[in-house]
């Protein structure tokens, strides 16, 4: 099969021809192809997945000091952001780009591993993790693929490299990085030789940090469908979810055109529970808190509490309905009623503050705040339509 049309597009990738890219393949001998671009730009511009701002990895023949000598010569800023490992970050002008010295790996241990520095391409390419991502890109943008793996790529055939078995000792987070690109890349259909693998590799996965899994599920959990990857990676023992969540999720895919991390982590969060999802993924607490809103919300609309949510949960509100729809079972019609509904809703601000309270006689303390909430309360469920005067009569009653 020719792939010509396809190889002509990494040529005309605008990441490629900018002059922020161009300066750092003239800076380290891209032209005597000692230096190209690797992995996930080349991949997704292969497939015409290419973004704006694209992130432009490097891979080189030249040892990291002397990437940086030659950055310093030039002007251009240097950080060893993984120097162990080989890879400089480079700064040209407002863009980053991160240059790792060609390596093959001497000791690993599953979290970890002892490189050695070298100058052959396909060592390199061999130690890596899928074929797709073995493609690189020279300074014209002529595909360098020493392994073969365009076919892959372009199939949507997510392969380890070599043995499957070798690849997962190497780094037991290749499991996980297996499952979200066939989410990602795979369209959630699993290579055999490689989902066997995994399945072997499932009780030996504890000395993968938690950091570092919940950094690769909250990324699968980003894409637009995975439902059924999260189905495969619970069948092949790498995940635990109850069966009603794999439900409720598979709903929440059909249930909205752009489903959300967070949508899902409340859909998961609710029999597994805070403490068990941050032991298991270690969650920032920006991610626990959308998560917790949208869960609330959505428990309060199974409820039938569409103005508490409109109140409430203004920010979330729109969101939550597909979670809902999803925890509840709801119908189609249903869904899109609740979602006209909050469409339509103006919710004014509470007429009341805690000094008319005090005004109209009551002492500053918790009777007074149980009557403001009450008031609230009143006001909430007559679908914002009582005001200030109605309200405070209430009080005098």
């Amino acid at each position: 099969m020719t792939h010509s049309g396809t190889i002509a597009r990494l040529k005309r990738a605008p990441w490629l021809r900018k002059p922020e890219t161009q300066q750092v393949y003239a800076l380290l001998d891209g032209a005597d192809k000692r230096t190209r671009a690797v992995g996930g730009v080349v991949r997704d511009t292969l497939l015409g997945r290419s973004r704006e701002n694209a992130e432009v990895d490097f891979a080189t023949e030249l040892l990291p000091d002397e990437v940086m000598a030659r950055a310093d010569a030039h002007g251009i800023a240097s950080f060893p952001s993984g120097i162990e490992h080989g890879t400089v970050t480079l700064r040209v002008g407002d863009q980053m780009f991160e240059v790792t010295t060609l390596r093959q790996d001497v000791e690993t241990d599953g979290r970890r591993a002892v490189v050695a520095f070298g100058s052959d391409w396909r060592a390199d390419a061999e130690r890596r993790d899928f074929t797709m991502n073995a493609l690189y890109a020279e300074m014209d943008g002529t595909l360098f693929d020493p392994l073969g793996g365009l076919g892959d790529c372009m199939a949507g055939k997510v392969r380890f490299i070599g043995n499957p078995d070798q690849r997962l000792r190497e780094d037991r987070l290749r499991v996980y990085r297996f499952f979200r690109f066939s989410a990602s890349h795979g369209d959630q259909a699993f290579d055999r030789s490689g989902l066997d693998a995994c399945k072997r590799a499932a009780g030996d996965l504890s000395q993968v940090s938690a950091e570092r899994i919940g950094v690769e599920m909250m990324r699968m959990l980003e894409l637009k469908h995975i439902a059924k990857t999260l189905r495969g990676m619970v069948r092949a023992g790498v995940l635990s979810l109850h069966r009603d969540t794999l439900r409720q999720l598979s709903f929440y895919d059909m249930c909205t055109d752009v489903p959300l991390s967070a949508g899902r982590l409340a859909l998961i969060m609710g029999p597994h529970g805070l403490e068990e999802m941050q032991a298991m993924w270690r969650l920032s607490n920006a991610e626990v808190k959308a998560a917790t809103a949208l869960r609330d919300a959505a428990l309060l609309l199974g409820n039938g509490q569409i103005n508490e949510v409109a109140y409430r949960f203004a920010d979330v509100a729109k969101t939550a309905v597909p979670v809902a729809a999803a925890m509840h079972d709801w119908a189609e019609d249903w869904q899109r009623e609740v979602s006209t509904i909050l469409r339509a809703m103006r919710v004014p601000a509470f007429p009341i503050k805690g000094q008319d309270l005090v005004r109209a006689g009551l002492k500053p303390g918790p009777a007074l705040g149980r009557k403001l909430h009450t008031l609230e309360r009143d006001w909430i469920d007559s679908g914002f339509m009582l005001n200030r005067d109605e309200l405070l009569r209430r009080v005098k009653s």
